[in-house]
């Protein structure tokens, strides 16, 4: 086994910012190391930055490392001078009206929509799409900043009280409550140390079912490892510590349970989840019976099996078992055998995203070459219709109960602003009700789909949007966005925030790397484990192409990515930094060596593998973007982003990355780390925070990449 050990260079530097004006050099904040060495199966990896793992909200010596990076950070983006103007164009595109697709609960429609620049989202109702909407939540109003946020909604069977559950500061963690929708009156009822869970009611309308960890302890709710999840029942009008517990399992700390309960009201149905690998258990119980336990339908983690329904005993599920691609399955849970299945809807060409029973009928949403298409098929497996949508983009929504004969869905893509639509399911008839005016001429940009091939040879495809007329002369400074991981497929959606960099002057792409989940299972695992590396070739492979085809070249080159897409910016710039001009890589898993060790990390074993495995410890360590950066290598310009409340993925993780680019970096451009308060992984960001966030990353690259403003831009 090798023996390693990472050394880094020293603590301050200066870099000159590469702005078209003259601009001092910058001293970047001392970062100070320790002799911290682990030991992974006998090899021996330093981490000089270990301490900055620490909590920001417990560790004085990190809050303070925190507040002097960003004032580094923010003094120079006060030296760009046309960071004004950026924003203030930013703050224009982001005024306008948005809806979300509207759901029918309990007889009701809610939707969300923001006036404009409002920090959140607001919740309305109406009981008839004739009808005037009012409000019924404004988390606006539930704090003064703006970064309490509404996560979750669950309304009763008879439409007269509404679960909701928000989080404060972009934390996982949720608190729940209970409100009576017409009089707006609230209950006592406030549930805690809630995580992914949205509350299922029972027919009765007195209670329902949710998820929920234990109190962590003082000091480790943001940091800790989740585990030991348990499912309960909760009465309105009773105290949390008399909730009813359903199901955990104390020998299984790692299992997750989401619950359902059927439209009929018969079945709790419970998927079981250990990962964030879509391979699931399904128990279920009789609800008709108080003296029923559960029966697990699905007795292993080999598959997807997610409930969409049922006809009394007959469960129906979208599952990949024998469908890389995903089909529909009946399984009749008095006859459950496998061999007594029953195919409703096999497996396609393109990607099974989603299916839900409406109307009597199954609307399937596919993925083909990762644009939307939707297709009704009857419960006897034949195919109605295709759903004729308004262009080529991207579909969602589609939501609604068996026995609705309506439901809704929202169109957009690169260039055209979301649309949402009402769709009778009976007719195919697809009425508009709401358009985004964005302040823009649509017409004046367009998106192409390209295909190109990536190291091993492996097919593609990239969406590519940009100003019509465009020369391919290889000076556009060009934007490329990628994620590639745990099934998650990127599609065509529109951005404000884009928008603003197309109209800049500037090229964005966004490839579909294997990770993703655009062409099903095998697609994704092609992106997982000891084939990460597959994800990384096929983003380089982008960049590649968008220099070789005459888009740009590598000096106006940015990368962006977050989350898992942060770890891809990451790796990508440690492997090949002379193809970059600049990176942005946000709330980035940084440390591949020690992600499971906090909050949600063990779920991610599953796409990422574990140090703990000899095999994998090899794979993580190769591409480890916190421990290949090396010294003496002139790095492209990076900003890195994070949150300090991030509790998904704790930001020591871009804590330490940066400081150990910053100490690495031996060419001009400059590095720099821009940590957002009171704010965490992205969810329920205020809008105000998100405006100012993109206007530092738009004028970073405005720098950096040598672009110029085009005339009356942000007047």
């Amino acid at each position: 086994m090798r023996n390693l050990a990472l050394s880094f260079a020293a603590l301050i530097l200066l870099a000159t910012p590469l702005l078209a004006s003259d601009q001092p050099a910058i001293t970047y904040p001392a970062t100070r190391t320790v002799p911290h060495v682990d030991t992974y199966h006998a090899a021996k990896v330093a981490d000089p930055y270990r301490w900055l793992e620490d909590d920001v909200r417990v560790s004085k010596e990190v809050a303070d490392w925190v507040a002097a990076q960003n004032e580094v950070t923010f003094r120079y983006h006060e030296t760009i001078p046309q960071r004004e103007a950026i924003r203030r164009q930013l703050t224009r595109l982001w005024n306008y009206e948005k809806f979300t697709t509207p759901e029918k609960e309990g007889g009701r429609y809610l939707f969300k929509k923001n006036t404009g620049l409002q920090n959140q989202d607001v919740l309305y109702v109406q009981s008839s799409l004739t009808e005037a909407p009012r409000v019924l939540l404004d988390p606006n109003t539930f704090s003064k900043d703006g970064t309490v946020a509404l996560v979750g909604t669950s309304v009763s069977r008879d439409g007269k009280y509404i679960a909701y559950g928000t989080s404060e500061a972009g934390s996982d963690w949720q608190i729940w409550r209970v409100m009576e929708i017409d009089s707006g009156t609230m209950l006592p009822d406030e549930l805690r140390w809630i995580k992914f869970s949205t509350p299922r009611w029972t027919p009765d309308n007195k209670g329902f079912f949710y998820g929920r960890y234990p109190e962590p302890a003082s000091g480790e709710a943001y940091q800790k490892l989740a585990q030991n999840n348990a499912l309960y029942y909760h009465r309105l009008g009773t105290a949390q510590s008399d909730d009813v517990h359903v199901l955990s399992l104390h020998d299984q700390p790692d299992w997750d349970f989401s619950p359902q309960v059927t439209e009929d009201g018969r079945w709790l149905v419970v998927t079981v989840s250990v990962t964030t690998h879509p391979v699931y258990q399904v128990w279920y119980r009789d609800l008709s019976d108080p003296f029923s336990g559960f029966i697990e339908l699905v007795r292993d983690f080999v598959n997807e099996y997610s409930f969409l329904g049922n006809d009394g005993s007959v469960f129906y599920f979208k599952t990949d078992d024998g469908a890389p691609r995903g089909r529909v399955v009946a399984i009749d849970v008095k006859n459950a055998a496998r061999e007594n299945w029953k195919q409703i809807v096999p497996e396609g060409k393109g990607t099974m995203t989603d299916a839900s029973l409406v109307g009597g009928s199954f609307l399937v949403e596919y993925l083909e070459d990762a644009k939307s298409a939707v297709r009704i098929v009857s419960r006897d497996g034949s195919v109605i219709r295709s759903v004729e949508l308004p262009g080529i983009g991207i579909a969602s929504g589609f939501e609604g109960k068996a026995e609705d004969t309506e439901t809704f869905f929202t169109f957009q893509n690169m260039t055209t602003p979301p649309t949402v639509y009402r769709f009778d399911v009976a007719t195919g008839e697809r009425r508009e009700l709401f358009r985004a005016r964005v302040a823009f001429d649509s017409k004046q940009f367009e998106t192409k789909q390209v295909f190109y091939a990536s190291k091993d040879g492996t097919r593609v495809p990239m969406f590519v949007a940009h100003r019509k007329g465009l020369k391919l002369d290889g000076e556009n400074p060009t934007l490329l966005y990628g994620y590639g991981g745990f099934n998650v497929s990127q599609t065509p959606y529109f951005s404000a925030s884009r928008v603003v960099f197309l109209q800049m002057g500037g090229v964005v792409a966004v490839a579909n790397l294997r990770g993703g989940g655009e062409y099903g299972r095998e697609w994704h695992e092609a992106g997982t484990k000891l084939r990460k590396q597959n994800v990384f070739d096929d983003f380089v492979a982008a960049g590649e192409w968008l220099v070789a085809n005459g888009y740009t070249r590598p000096a106006k080159l940015a990368v962006q990515g977050g989350s898992n897409g942060g770890l891809l910016v990451g790796a990508v710039v440690n492997q090949r930094p002379e193809l970059f001009g600049a990176a942005l890589p946000a709330v980035g898993v940084m440390d591949m060596l020690r992600f499971h060790n906090f909050t949600s990390g063990k779920a991610w074993v599953d796409d990422y593998g574990s140090s703990d495995d000899p095999a994998q410890f090899e794979a993580l360590l190769a591409y480890s973007p916190y421990h290949n950066v090396k010294p003496g290598t002139k790095y492209p310009a990076t900003l890195v982003t994070t949150g300090d409340t991030d509790d998904r993925v704790v930001p020591g993780h871009s804590f330490k990355y940066a400081a150990a680019l910053q100490a690495a970096q031996a060419g001009l451009a400059p590095v720099f780390i821009r940590i957002e308060t009171r704010a965490g992984h992205g969810a329920g960001k205020p809008l105000s925070k998100r405006i100012e966030e993109t206007a530092d990353l738009w004028s970073f690259l405005y720098a950096n990449l040598g672009m110029k403003l085009p005339r009356g831009f942000g007047k």
